[in-house]
C-alpha cells in the first residue's frame, strides 16, 4: 500500500496513542492526529500535547457540538429514533459526524488514508468505515486492529513503553467508555457478565434515582416543525437548550438504561448507558405528536421507526435509504408544533400537559357529556360494516351452529 500521509481519529488514550506511533513505524509516513470534540470532558491542550509528543505532524481539534445537535441529534429524535426498543442511540449518531470530519480533514490535507482505533469486534468500525466509503471512497482505510498483532492490552502497554509512547499512570477505568453530548456509555469489566448490576458509582451524568430531590421538577418543552426551540417559555438555539435537558434530567436520575443488544457483527453485548436529555426530549416529542398527528400517518411513520433506527445502528447514516426515510419522518414534522409539560421525579419522566395550534383533538367530539357534533347512532353500521367478513368467515366455519 502507497501511502504518505494519514489523519487518524485519535483519542489521546493507550489505543489510539499506539496506533499513532505504530502507523508511522509502519508507514514511514506523517500521520495527523484528529480529535473531535462532541461535548465529551477532556483537556484538549493536553491532547495536543500528547498527540505532538507521540509523533503526529499535526493535531487537529474539531469542535463538533453545535453540528452533531443540530444536524445529528434533532434529526433522529425528530423521527424517534430508537434501536430495540431501548438505545437512543448516542455512539451510533455521532461515528458519522467524526467521520465526516475526518475525511474534510483528509481531503484538505491531502492525506492518501485515514485510519480508527476501532476494533474487529465492534459496531464502530463499521460507522467509520461505511461513513468513509459513503463520502470518499478513494481514500484508503487503515484498520489497525484487524492487521497487527498488538491484540492485548499488555502487548500495547509493551509496545508503548518499547517506542516512548505515554502510558497512564492513573488508575485504570475498567470500563470501556463512549461520551459525548447525547450519552455515555460502559461496556466491558464486570457489565460482561449480564447478570451483575453496574456499580452505582460508575454513572456520571445522572444522580441516583434514590437520591434525586424528594419535590418533583416540572419543565415545558416547546417545539416547532418537531424539533425543540424553547424551555419554560424562553427561546434557546439548540446547544444550549440540549445541554440544559442533560442538566435537569441529570439532576433528576432520568435516563440510564441497562440492555443486551444485538451488535451489527452478530454476537450480542451487555451495555449500560445514560442519556439524560434524550430521554426527556423522546418522550417530550412523542407525546406532542399524539395531538398533531393524524392517525394513519403516525402508523405509518411509526412502522418505519425501527428500520430508520437500524440504518443507524449499523452505520449507513449516509446513505439514499437513510435519506429517504429522513425526508419522510421530517415531513411529518410540518404540524408538530405546540408545548408539552414534563413531570421530572426520581428516574422517572411523565408528560402531564400538552397543547397545540394544531391539534387534532377536539373536546367537543371527545367528550362524555352531551354533544351537538357526535350522532352515536353512526356507530351501528360503521361495526356491521368491520365486522362483516367475521360473519362471513364466521358462517364458512363448520364450529358454526
Amino acid at each position: 500500500m502507497d501511502i504518505n500521509k494519514i489523519v487518524l481519529a485519535y483519542s489521546g488514550g493507550l489505543d489510539t496513542s499506539v496506533i499513532l506511533k505504530w502507523l508511522a513505524k509502519e508507514y514511514d509516513c506523517e500521520v495527523i492526529a484528529y480529535s473531535a470534540d462532541i461535548g465529551q470532558k477532556e483537556d484538549w491542550d493536553a491532547v495536543r500535547q500528547k498527540g505532538l509528543a507521540t509523533g503526529a505532524s499535526k493535531v487537529v481539534v474539531s469542535n463538533l457540538q453545535k453540528e452533531f445537535v443540530e444536524d445529528y441529534i434533532f434529526p433522529a429524535f425528530r423521527a424517534n429514533a430508537i434501536y430495540e426498543g431501548s438505545y437512543l442511540l448516542g455512539t451510533s449518531l455521532a461515528r458519522p459526524l467524526i467521520a465526516k470530519e475526518q475525511v474534510r480533514i483528509a481531503l484538505e490535507e491531502g492525506a492518501d488514508a485515514v485510519s480508527h482505533g476501532a476494533t474487529g469486534k465492534g459496531n464502530d468500525q463499521v460507522r467509520f468505515e461505511l461513513g468513509y466509503i459513503g463520502l470518499s471512497p478513494n481514500l484508503q482505510i487503515i484498520a489497525p486492529w484487524r492487521t497487527w498483532d498488538l491484540n492485548s492490552r499488555t502487548k500495547l502497554e509493551e509496545f508503548a513503553k518499547e517506542n516512548g509512547v505515554p502510558v497512564p499512570t492513573t488508575k485504570k477505568n475498567p470500563y470501556s467508555c463512549d461520551e459525548n453530548l447525547l450519552h455515555i456509555s460502559f461496556e466491558g469489566g464486570i457489565l460482561e457478565d449480564p447478570w451483575n448490576e453496574p456499580d452505582p458509582d460508575m454513572f456520571k451524568f445522572t444522580v441516583s434515582p434514590e437520591d434525586a430531590p424528594n419535590v418533583p421538577t416540572y419543565l415545558e418543552v416547546e417545539f416547532k416543525n418537531g424539533n425543540p426551540v424553547a424551555l419554560d417559555g424562553e427561546a434557546m438555539d439548540p446547544l444550549p437548550l440540549f445541554k440544559k435537558l442533560n442538566e435537569l434530567a441529570g439532576a433528576n436520575g432520568i435516563g440510564r438504561l441497562d440492555m443486551v443488544e444485538n451488535r451489527y457483527v452478530g454476537m450480542k453485548a451487555r451495555g449500560v448507558y445514560e442519556t439524560p436529555g434524550g430521554t426527556l426530549l423522546r418522550i417530550a416529542h412523542r407525546d406532542l405528536e399524539s395531538i398533531t398527528l393524524d392517525r394513519e400517518v403516525l402508523a405509518i411513520r411509526d412502522s418505519l421507526v425501527p428500520q430508520y433506527s437500524r440504518l443507524i445502528y449499523n452505520g449507513f447514516w449516509f446513505s439514499p435509504e437513510r435519506e429517504l426515510l429522513q425526508a419522510t419522518m421530517d415531513h411529518t414534522q410540518t404540524v408538530v408544533n405546540g408545548t408539552v409539560r414534563l413531570k421530572l421525579y426520581k428516574g422517572n419522566c411523565f408528560s402531564v400537559g400538552r397543547k397545540s395550534d394544531q391539534s387534532l383533538y377536539q373536546e367537543s367530539f371527545a367528550t362524555f357529556e352531551a354533544d351537538q357534533v357526535y350522532n352515536q347512532g353512526d356507530a351501528t353500521g360503521f361495526i356491521r360494516l368491520n365486522g362483516l367478513r367475521l360473519k362471513i368467515n364466521a358462517l364458512q366455519s363448520r364450529f358454526t351452529k
